[in-house]
């Protein structure tokens, strides 16, 4: 299978602060995978080198054949990598249908002279942005709610609208802060069942962060596993399961026998 993104030997340095240390790992066409580790570990500065947030200092990141460390946010995306976060951002005083309008822009064609002079070709871009808009609002189950500021919408929904602003850009690869942070089970079952439909009705492979390790293991293909900026594992979920030194330095002893009753039948 292709592999769709590889990152080698990435190292990020805050002056003597070594955030992410030598990490390497690789996403096949279609996979859906994980990073995990405790606070602190480095998972988001990685995504921040990923999406052009963060140059790295040292290492390699190929994207679909494209040597991409160092490019700017925009141009990352333009390739066809979009990603949330763990804090949501929305632009909170703007429409839910203005918002996934935003995350469509890397297509939009118009000029902006067109824009201001509002010819032909801009009020047809317009309208077809607004019907793939209204699309994808449905896609995410938030039909009716286009028209209501992303500020008032419920946890849950926020949650949805950010993604449906990410893969608006029509992404090859999309990648999820803790998309599951501050969900109830139930909630974060119906994530689990959402994110699996991105990969296998649009096609977009998807890396996650995650801290359920019930979403984790149920979700996930292949786990790398952080820490102090370093992997210190990586596999299966069943393999992650038994990595004593996962189990010591991530979980802790304790938590041990909670985690390896998680299986991806169990947690699915």
């Amino acid at each position: 299978m292709t592999i769709i993104l590889k990152v080698d030997k990435v190292t990020k340095r805050f002056g003597g602060l070594v955030a992410v240390n030598s990490f390497s790992f690789e996403i096949k066409e279609g996979a859906i995978d994980s990073i995990i580790g405790p606070n602190g570990a480095g998972k988001t500065t990685l995504f921040n080198c990923i999406t052009g947030f963060y140059k790295a200092d040292e290492g390699e990141i190929i994207f679909n054949d494209h040597h991409i460390r160092g490019f700017s946010p925009d141009r990352v995306t333009n390739l066809g990598i979009s990603r949330t976060y763990q804090n949501i951002r929305l632009f909170a005083n703007m429409t839910a249908i203005e918002n996934i309008l935003v995350g469509q822009h890397p297509h939009l064609k118009t000029l902006w002279i067109e824009a201001i002079l509002k010819n032909g070709r801009f009020k047809k871009e317009e309208a077809e942005a607004l019907k793939e808009a209204r699309r994808l609002l449905h896609y995410v189950g938030l039909s009716g709610l286009g028209d209501h500021l992303a500020r008032n919408l419920p946890y849950g929904a926020q949650r949805r609208l950010e993604i449906a602003r990410a893969i608006a850009s029509k992404p090859k690869l999309l990648l999820l802060d803790e998309p599951t942070a501050g969900m109830n089970p139930n909630e974060s079952a119906e994530m689990m069942h959402f994110i699996r439909n991105l990969r296998d009705e649009l096609g977009i492979s998807v890396l996650l962060i995650e801290h359920d390790m019930r979403v984790v293991m149920g979700i996930s293909e292949n786990i790398s596993v952080m820490d102090f900026g370093q992997k210190i594992a990586e596999g299966t979920p069943k393999e992650i399961q038994r990595n004593p030194r996962v189990i010591e330095a991530y979980l802790g002893r304790g938590a041990a026998a909670g985690f390896e009753t998680q299986t991806p039948a169990s947690a699915g």
